[in-house]
C-alpha cells in the first residue's frame, strides 16, 4: 500500500483537523494522519473515493488542492498560522528564513507566488494573522499588552499598538474596552 497526502486549503485550526478526521471516519477512508492542511492518507483513493472526498470536504467549507502552486501556497498560510497562533514561543528568526527553509524555496520566489495568486504580501498576511491574535488575546484577557508584544515577537508595545491600530483602526487599549465579554449574574 502506498500512502498519499493530501493538501487541503481553510485548514486552520484544531476544530478543522476534528472535522476532517470525522469526515474520514464517516467516509471509510483510512488515514495515518490529520495536520492542518495536510492529511495523510494510508493508501491512493480511487477516481470515485477521491470525488466524493472533493465534494464533502466543500461542504464543510474546504478545498481539495490539486496543483504545486496552490499547495505551496496554502503550507505558507499554515506555517504561518501555526507559528502565530500555536507556537509556545516567538520565532526566533525572520519569518522569510522561516519559511524559505521550511519549505525549500527561495523566499523572493515564495513572495512573488504568493502576492500574485492572494491579491497581497506574505508580510501582509503575517500582519493580519498577528492582528488577529492580538484580538483574541486581548478578548480573553489573560496577558498583559507587554506580554502579548513579547509572545508575538513584537520589538516593543508601542510597535504592536502602532500596527494594530493601522489594521483595525483603534488602539488596543480601545477594542479591549469595546470587546468585554458580557458578564451576567447567574440569578438573572
Amino acid at each position: 500500500m502506498k500512502e498519499k497526502t493530501l493538501h487541503i486549503k481553510n485548514m486552520v485550526c484544531p476544530r478543522c483537523i476534528m472535522a476532517v478526521e470525522g469526515l474520514l471516519d464517516k467516509l471509510n477512508i483510512p488515514y495515518r494522519s490529520v495536520q492542518l492542511g495536510e492529511v495523510t492518507l494510508k493508501a491512493v483513493l480511487s477516481n470515485q473515493d477521491h470525488q466524493l472526498l472533493e465534494k464533502e470536504l466543500e461542504n464543510l467549507g474546504f478545498e481539495l488542492l490539486g496543483s504545486r502552486k496552490s499547495v505551496l501556497i496554502s503550507r505558507i498560510k499554515t506555517l504561518i498560522i501555526e507559528q502565530i497562533h500555536y507556537a509556545d514561543e516567538p520565532l526566533k528568526e525572520k519569518y522569510s528564513s522561516f519559511l524559505a527553509r521550511e519549505l525549500h524555496h527561495d523566499y523572493g520566489y515564495l513572495s512573488h507566488l504568493f502576492s500574485s495568486v492572494e491579491g497581497m504580501t506574505i508580510e501582509k498576511f503575517i500582519v493580519r494573522q498577528k492582528i488577529e491574535r492580538v484580538k483574541e488575546l486581548l478578548f480573553y484577557n489573560e496577558l498583559t499588552l507587554s506580554e502579548i508584544a513579547h509572545r508575538l515577537g513584537y520589538s516593543s508595545v508601542a510597535h504592536l499598538s502602532s500596527q494594530f491600530k493601522k489594521e483595525t483602526g483603534m488602539t488596543p487599549t480601545a477594542f479591549k474596552k469595546e470587546n468585554k465579554p458580557a458578564h451576567r449574574a447567574l440569578d438573572v
